[in-house]
């Protein structure tokens, strides 16, 4: 099941099922029709809260879709604080593989579940901002939007 989530830096398509979320990501364009149940109902909710500031984790059932090391790497994005940043390097240590910041980047790249997944928060060695499928602009404004709302 699918539903748009209208956000204040484009429309999130939220993809899900009676369990879990499955997906989340800035593409509308093959949305199919809304089923409310209370997966998506607390999924809205917490995106609603997250967005006005009072949100700092998610608290959702999700099922992205990936390999071990994805998933691995997934979890770990979910380690990085609220309003912090962490480098791809300092996951692939934090994961026990040191010398894997490009496949992290990989795993990263294919997050199926952007925000609630803080991929947005991952930057560069050097701090810079890199790499978002959801376009830099909205990396940028994700980060702001934490920084300001500690």
């Amino acid at each position: 099941m699918e539903y748009i989530y209208k956000s204040p830096i484009g429309e999130l398509l939220i993809t899900y099922n009676d369990t879990h979320i499955i997906g989340a990501r800035f593409d509308t364009s093959q949305c199919g029709e809304y089923h409310g149940n209370d997966i998506i109902a607390n999924c809205i909710t917490q995106l609603d809260e997250y967005f006005s500031g009072k949100r700092k984790i998610f608290d959702l059932p999700l099922n992205p879709e990936g390999t071990e090391f994805q998933q691995t790497t997934w979890s770990a994005l979910c380690t990085i604080p609220y309003g912090k940043t962490a480098s791809y390097g300092e996951i692939a240590a934090q994961m026990g593989k040191p010398k894997a910041p490009r496949a992290v980047g990989m795993a990263n790249n294919k997050n199926p579940i952007y925000i609630i997944i803080p991929c947005h928060r991952v930057v560069g060695a050097d701090g810079k901002l890199v790499g978002y499928g959801g376009g830099l602009w909205r990396k940028e404004w994700l980060l702001e939007h934490e920084t300001k709302n500690i």
